[in-house]
């Protein structure tokens, strides 16, 4: 106990500079994580729609189904460990496990299952846009999701889907399975529990919450009641935003992965024998959003140009080497329908050719918001570079995430540096961000597209057709058709396709990494 008491003595005070490392190793039965947290604003998973804290959800929450690590086109049960589909195609039927239980010792029931689901819809906050892909609104979650008996939900869907795409919906985070008995004692208004629940936990997970402080740290511990045998008793996530403190926390033994190492420090890591390296590519794409509103930036020559003058292979040379590789269509390398089509390169010739179509033959001024991290800063100064290079004035915000994301889904950016991850692997989990505008007037969506004040009616019926057609070969044609009329005139440049380098220390395994956020599990993690 003196021990343990010590030890998180020492990882209440994150390191922030090199000076502050305190050589000490783990202790055997707690890991120890260096990455970022500042994309953490909620912990309620019916209203987090941030990248990284799906990783805490989805290892503190239990889902219907989850997506298999190793070959994303397969499920496997979670809280079910059965299901079926009836032969209309629009009923899911679940068959729980039996004898589950939540954090709070609570029986976890079908009950809790349809109530969470419903939760998230009613809520109405960003993750029940997931839902809403099934066809589930308020007007209908009550009716069409249901607990047959304390063992069996059922899940109507609004049509016919592939069978794979409900799966993934259902077993992404909004779809987390939460303790309704606890959360309605601490309701507030009509609220659902919100309120509490952003700073709390609900699950039945492999992992409880023991303490979260913002941009510091997060501690979890090992919930004995799992269905499943765990090694480590705590998880521990520290706020570590220098890639250089990440690596001298590796080395000396203080944490036991660092996610947001530089690839220079990868390189000299695993060379060193202090750590191994592992990559996995992920359903993440780097990109600018180019805001419509304004009026320069809303020209197709304009947008056109400024994809002429990144030099993508000059930064994924320079600046993220393995981290990330050249991908310039919305559908990441790997999924169902990508395109695979890079196209541009930097061009100023051509770039200055398109300015002076659009009318300004000199170039112009703009602003871009960055958040403050590795490998945004560096990636946005280059860019800087390259856009100078036309007479493109160039003038970084930077902010924390939380800072530049607000921002953006407020519509106040002229371009916006940042990332979206797959929610699942079906491509429409893409397509809906960067090429589908549902929204009437400035009614605000989760959509890439009406945050750049993108008006695409036909492109939003493509899209919503691809995801109903039955022809597989027919499918991967509209999504691709769809990709190349992105390229060829939109708010986006996209960049790059994200591989994640976990670096781990030596004797350290289980730490299942797959290529979203969502599947990320500390369930095997072991420490020889």
């Amino acid at each position: 106990m003196r021990m343990l008491s010590k030890f998180f003595a020492t990882v209440a005070v994150v390191a922030m500079t090199c000076s502050s490392v305190s050589h000490a190793q783990t202790p055997k039965d707690i890991f120890v994580i260096a990455t970022q947290l500042d994309e953490y604003i909620t912990l309620d998973p019916a209203e987090s729609v941030e990248i990284s804290p799906m990783e805490y959800v989805t290892n503190t929450y239990d889902l219907l189904v989850r997506g298999d690590f190793r070959d994303t086109s397969k499920f496997n049960g979670d809280v079910a460990q059965s299901w079926s589909v009836s032969p209309d195609g629009i009923t899911f039927i679940f068959n729980l496990r039996p004898a589950l239980k939540f954090h709070s010792g609570n029986a976890l029931t079908a009950e809790d299952v349809a109530w969470s689901i419903q939760r998230a819809v009613l809520l109405g906050k960003g993750p029940a846009g997931v839902l809403a892909r099934i066809g589930l609104d308020k007007a209908n979650v009550v009716a069409n999701v249901k607990a047959i008996n304390d063992l069996t939900v059922s899940v109507t869907t609004d049509r016919k889907y592939a069978p794979s795409f409900v799966l993934n919906v259902l077993g992404s985070w909004p779809a987390s399975v939460v303790d309704k008995k606890l959360l309605l004692s601490h309701v507030q208004g009509n609220d659902y529990g919100n309120g509490w629940l952003k700073t709390n936990e609900a699950g039945s997970g492999p992992y409880e919450l023991v303490k979260w402080t913002p941009s510091q740290n997060i501690v979890l511990k090992r919930f004995d009641g799992y269905r499943s045998p765990l090694e480590m008793k705590r998880i521990v996530l520290r706020h570590v935003p220098e890639a250089a403190t990440q690596r001298l926390l590796l080395e000396s033994g203080d944490v036991d992965a660092a996610y947001n190492l530089s690839p220079d420090d990868l390189v000299a890591i695993e060379k060193s024998g202090k750590a191994k390296v592992t990559a996995v590519p992920q359903g993440t794409l780097l990109y600018l959003g180019l805001n419509r509103k304004n009026p320069i930036l809303a020209k197709a020559e304009v947008q056109q140009a400024l994809e002429w003058l990144v030099d993508y292979e000059s930064i994924q040379r320079n600046l993220l080497k393995t981290t990330y590789e050249v991908h310039q269509t919305f559908v990441p390398d790997g999924f169902f329908g990508a395109l695979n089509e890079n196209p541009y390169h930097l061009d100023v010739a051509k770039a200055k050719t398109l300015l002076a179509k659009a009318g300004v033959p000199s170039g112009f001024e703009v602003t871009m918001d960055v958040r403050n991290a590795y490998p945004y800063t560096q990636i946005a100064q280059a860019i800087q570079a390259n856009f100078a290079l036309a007479g493109v004035k160039l003038t970084l915000i930077s902010g924390d995430n939380k800072q530049t994301l607000s921002k953006y889904r407020a519509r106040q950016h002229d371009i916006y540096l940042g990332e979206w991850s797959a929610d699942y692997t079906d491509p429409y989990t893409m397509a809906s961000g960067f090429a589908r505008n549902p929204g009437v007037n400035d009614a605000p969506t989760t959509s890439l597209a009406w945050r750049n004040n993108w008006n695409i009616p036909e492109l939003t019926k493509e899209t919503d057709a691809a995801l109903t057609e039955p022809s597989s070969d027919r499918r991967q044609a509209l999504y691709q058709k769809m990709q190349k009329e992105v390229l060829a005139d939109s708010p986006f440049v996209i960049m790059f396709q994200k591989i994640s380098l976990v670096a781990t220390r030596p004797g350290v395994s289980g730490l299942e990494v797959g290529p979203t956020n969502g599947l990320v599990s500390y369930r095997k993690l072991r420490k020889q």
